[in-house]
């Protein structure tokens, strides 16, 4: 039996989303994973306190915040067999139980760019942090975490564009019947 994640690319104009955004040349600059379509529960590497960018490492989002509310996100899902799923479980019930260990890896960011890889063991960005779990549950992904950014994940075989444009309208539809699949040749790109 499969199950489903959910892949979640945000953009939610932020200085720190602007600076990525202009060495990626891409308009989605975080990612998250998520176990549920309503997004109740989302995981990533980002920004700890609202409004302080600088204070990062693991974290629940929250749709709701602030920040995300204004966000546009593309929303992607993506099945994966019982024996991945519960390996996703399993990373992600240590990461919520060791959370105060875990740092957002800027350092990380930088050597993106410079092409250098570097691992610290409790720290990752965004990217990293999703390609490491991928890894670890056995999902094939051909891409070292170290130099993965967001929209790398979107050519994932397999995985299915559900939803692209305003995070806060995404949250407004009834999800009493299955999401439409949206062509992706019919998205026009966001300037």
């Amino acid at each position: 039996m499969n199950k489903t994640i959910y892949i979640v690319l945000t953009e939610t104009g932020s200085i720190l989303s602007r600076a990525i955004q202009l060495y990626t040349r891409e308009i989605f600059n975080h990612i998250s994973i998520a176990f549920d379509a309503e997004l109740q529960e989302m995981y990533s590497f980002g920004r700890r306190h609202e409004n302080n960018p600088l204070i990062g490492g693991f974290v629940q989002e929250d749709v709701s915040s602030k920040l995300l509310r204004r966000a546009n996100c593309a929303i992607y899902e993506y099945k994966v067999s019982d024996e991945q799923y519960e390996k996703l479980r399993m990373e992600i019930s240590h990461f919520k139980q060791y959370q105060e260990q875990y740092k957002y890896n800027f350092v990380g960011l930088l050597c993106v760019a410079c092409r250098i890889r570097l691992k610290r063991e409790y720290a990752f960005f965004c990217s990293q942090f999703i390609a490491t779990l991928f890894l670890r549950a056995g999902i094939t992904y051909n891409i070292c975490p170290y130099f993965t950014k967001p929209t790398d994940f979107k050519n994932i075989q397999g995985l299915q564009l559900l939803y692209r444009g305003n995070l806060k309208k995404y949250m407004q539809i009834p999800r009493t019947k299955p999401m439409p699949n949206i062509p992706v040749s019919s998205i026009i790109k966001i300037a």
